[in-house]
Parts: C-alpha cells; structure tokens; sequence
C-alpha cells in the first residue's frame, strides 16, 4: 500500500481520542495553539476536563485602563489591583517586622483568567499560577500556607522560620554544633529538651509578633485569592476541583467539588474593604523549635506550625497526615516532626 503525505492522519483518530490527548496537554496556551489548527480541533478544545492556566505577564497600574474594569478582559486585572492595593497600604506598617520586601504581584496578565477560560465550559480540574507569592518576605526566612476554603475560610495551615540553611552546602558543618547550642541556650532551653516548650524569650524578643504577622498576612493573602474567583466558579458549573497556588509555592488555596457548590449557593462573606473573602473567628494550634534539624540535613531556626480552623468546627486533634499533608519535600518532614511537639492554643476574631 502506497504512502499518501498529503493524508491528514489525524482526521483518521476520533474525536474522544484527541480530547484525550488534549486533556493530558492542560496547559491553556497550547490547548489555545491547538484550537487554531482547523474548525475539528477549534470545536474539540473546548471540551477539555483539565485546564491550568499560568499567569506570566504583569501590568503596572499605570498601564491598566480603568475604563476597561467593565469588559471581560479587564475585571480580573480590575479586582486584582483593588486587592493588592487593600493589602500593601497596612504591610507598610508591617514591613520593619517582615524586613525588605520583594516586589509586590501589582496585576495579572492583559489576558486574565476569566476570560481566557470563557470558553472552556466542561472544565472539571483547574490549577491557576499566579506569577509570585504576595508575601513579600526577607530572603532566607521561610513563610509557606495552604488554604481549604468552601464559601469561607475552612482550614489553613502554615509552616514558617526564621531561617533555613543546610550546613553542608553552607559548609558550616563546623559550627553547626555550637551554632545549636548557642540559639538553644539564647531561647531559654537546652539540647535535651525536645518537649516543644516555646522560652519565655519567645513572647519578649518579637518572636510571637513577628509568627502572629506571618499568620494574618498568609490569611489575607488567601482569603484575597478567594474573592477573586467569583466569576470563575459561577461561570464553570462543571468544576470540580479548582487550585489556586504561585510560581513561589508560597501559598495553595484549594477547593473540591462540594465547596465549590457551597461557594455557588452561599452568598459571600465580604470584608469591611469588599476586596477579599471575611475571615470568621478562628482557633489556632501552634507549635515551636527554635532549632529543628531535618533528615535531609536542612536545618530551620524558629521553626513554627500554625493550624487554623473556624472556631464554629468542632475542635478535634490534627492528624499527622493532615498536617504534613499540606506541604512537600522537607516541609512535609518539618510540619510532621513539628506537630509531635507541644501544642500551644490561640484564639483570633473574625476581620
């Protein structure tokens, strides 16, 4: 049988074959090549499951027209630059704690999620990626949060350090030893005491102002996200796992299939400033190391835990899995080794 080059082999696949293929690309801007093959892919892309979308280019506020916040282009930039401005006016405040800031994430890209998903209407599965953390933090502290929201707040756990270092490629193996004794015997404790005791320093030094900062600011950070998917959830009936992270990994905000729902059926709780999600009064678990060596040799000073729930749920014990879960690679480690330590009680009201 004779070869014929100028067959379109793929004409010869079914269509439940291709959108196969096109569920395992995810990405929105191939999907959005694909679609601009032939009429048959323009009329399959639609019908992917799986969609992520990455949001790599920022606008300044200048170059933003507010007379476009009105068009479907624009509401997602509209949203984004009310958000981030609620946020950046109290860290200044803030920011001799939290150190020099890195810049700050202004706006999303001239094309934002909303409307490069508006004509994706069987999506089941969306990871959006913001360009950056909106945390701006001071290099070498640690400061990661993931967030499980329904139509508000309903667990965020936090891992956070002064410091993260590993002594061997630090080549400070040295003075690792001395090094730990002299932040254990600054903090009030002792090489032998691994019962999670937080010194008395902690509470005098700043160091429980410095972790309370940490908290409020990853809240606001999820809870602003939140907000922002609105018109994507209401428009995407067919969702039913949506996440929502950055290219720093700094902080997950996710939602199954039932709080999407909830999200849809509830009216949202807006904050005073109508530009992020209300956070209800929470209960917080917290746990300390002023020094925590990991397996791996990672080693993290001030390292803390901080697990919050709504003080409405019922307060139970965190599992292991739970904890350690919202996290990876030696983070999952530290969060683990960290909640087998004391566990100190905090309270927070709603803002």
């Amino acid at each position: 049988m004779g070869f014929n080059s100028s067959e379109d082999h793929f004409d010869r696949l079914p269509d439940s074959l291709l959108l196969l293929i096109f569920n395992k690309f995810a990405d929105i801007k191939a999907l959005g090549r694909c679609r601009a093959v032939s009429k048959r892919f323009s009329s399959i892309v639609p019908q992917v499951r799986n969609v992520v979308v990455k949001v790599d280019c920022v606008i300044s506020s200048e170059e933003t027209n507010l007379n476009n916040s009105g068009k479907n282009r624009g509401i997602w930039n509209y949203l984004m630059r009310i958000m981030m401005g609620s946020i950046v006016r109290p860290w200044h405040a803030l920011q001799h704690i939290l150190g020099p800031k890195k810049s700050m994430v202004a706006e999303v890209s001239h094309h934002s999620p909303g409307e490069v998903l508006k004509n994706f209407k069987e999506v089941q599965n969306l990871r959006i990626e913001l360009p950056a953390g909106e945390l701006g933090i001071e290099d070498g502290v640690l400061l990661k949060w993931k967030a499980v929201f329904g139509s508000t707040l309903e667990s965020c756990v936090i891992l956070g350090a002064s410091s993260v270092f590993n002594p061997a490629k630090d080549k400070r193996d040295d003075n690792r030893d001395s090094e730990k004794s002299w932040l254990l015997q600054e903090n009030g404790a002792s090489e032998d005491d691994d019962t999670g005791n937080i010194p008395e320093s902690f509470y005098t030094n700043g160091g429980l102002k410095l972790r309370v900062v940490w908290t409020i600011s990853s809240l606001i950070a999820a809870s602003a996200r939140h907000y922002l998917l609105q018109n994507i959830i209401s428009e995407h009936p067919t969702l039913e796992n949506l996440i929502l992270t950055d290219s720093d990994r700094q902080g997950v905000l996710c939602m199954n299939k039932c709080q999407l729902q909830e999200f849809r059926d509830k009216p949202l709780a807006a904050s005073a400033t109508s530009t992020r999600t209300q956070v209800p009064a929470l209960n917080m678990k917290l746990w300390y190391a002023p020094y925590l060596e990991l397996p791996c040799g990672m080693v993290l000073k001030g390292a803390t835990l901080v697990s919050i729930r709504p003080c409405e749920y019922p307060i139970c014990k965190e599992t292991d899995g739970f904890l350690a879960g919202a996290f990876e690679g030696p983070f999952k480690t530290a969060a683990s080794l960290l909640s087998k330590r004391r566990t100190y009680l905090l309270e927070m009201n709603s803002f």
